[in-house]
């Protein structure tokens, strides 16, 4: 486990930072970049868990924020094979464990006829700011990908999860009885 026993370091005034392994690198770099979408996809889901959300949602969601930090953890290293065999990994089940998900929430919500717009309850309308964010994510790694090795577990668990964020914000906001607005492009 990490200690913090300073916040501030002034390590990364010249505009570099550290990795995990040590390598120094510019705060702009793909990594970094990558890193600071992890976090804000993590506080956007923090955002979410505070508007209240549905009980059943409260678990998967706490659960996917500490997945979200093994991700990070993995990828905070410049240089894979140096990483320690003590770094948490996302693992092939949470993929799986995120799809089984997606279809239990698939059969009970009903198919979808149309793109819906994203809003509803406070809760609905913060998942769906996540899955954004995740998906924002998700293209960082695949960039990162092209420079540097990823697993493909990795790419396929944010994948997973933007879909999984969607199907929670469909049942966030069925629990909170928001009708889901369907996209009308002859409405306006």
């Amino acid at each position: 486990m990490p200690r913090l026993t300073s916040i501030y370091t002034k390590s990364g005034d010249s505009g570099r930072t550290q990795l995990s392994d040590g390598t120094r690198v510019p705060k702009d770099s793909p990594r970094t970049e990558l890193l600071g979408e992890l976090d804000e996809l993590n506080a956007a889901l923090g955002v979410a868990a505070a508007s209240g959300l549905p009980t059943e949602l409260v678990q998967p969601v706490s659960r996917v924020q500490n997945e979200l930090f093994n991700l990070g953890a993995e990828l905070s290293f410049g240089r894979p094979p140096e990483q320690p065999s003590v770094v948490p990994l996302v693992r092939d089940q949470d993929v799986l464990r995120l799809e089984e998900a997606i279809d239990r929430n698939a059969s009970r919500l009903g198919p979808l006829r149309n793109f819906i717009l994203p809003g509803g309850s406070a809760a609905g309308a913060h998942l769906h700011l996540a899955r954004t964010v995740c998906r924002r994510t998700e293209r960082r790694l695949v960039a990162l990908s092209g420079e540097s090795p990823v697993r493909e577990t990795c790419l396929c668990y944010l994948n997973r999860l933007s879909d999984a964020l969607f199907m929670w914000a469909r049942l966030a906001n069925q629990a909170q009885h928001q009708p889901e607005i369907l996209w009308d492009p002859a409405k306006y």
